[in-house]
């Protein structure tokens, strides 16, 4: 199960608009910085397709002007 999580820079006066963006994505969390203006986006899935395909999404999100990856593991899946 990848495990990411990355810095979101908004646009200029679209950090609101990228909150609302980014919450209705599954498996994705979204926490304000409050001294900053950026996001700190935590993603969660099961494969690493569905990893791709996740950040695909976030990047495709117009309010978004810069997607940083901090940290990222891959945990094997328990069956």
């Amino acid at each position: 199960m990848p495990i990411k999580s990355y810095l979101a820079h908004p646009h200029t006066g679209k950090k609101n608009t990228l909150i609302t963006a980014l919450s209705t994505i599954a498996n994705c969390e979204v926490i304000p910085a409050e001294n900053k203006d950026l996001l700190i986006v935590v993603t969660d899935t099961n494969s690493k397709v569905e990893d791709e395909n996740l950040k695909e999404t976030i990047e495709a999100i117009e309010s978004l002007k810069l997607l940083v990856m901090v940290s990222g593991f891959d945990t094997p899946k328990q069956d």
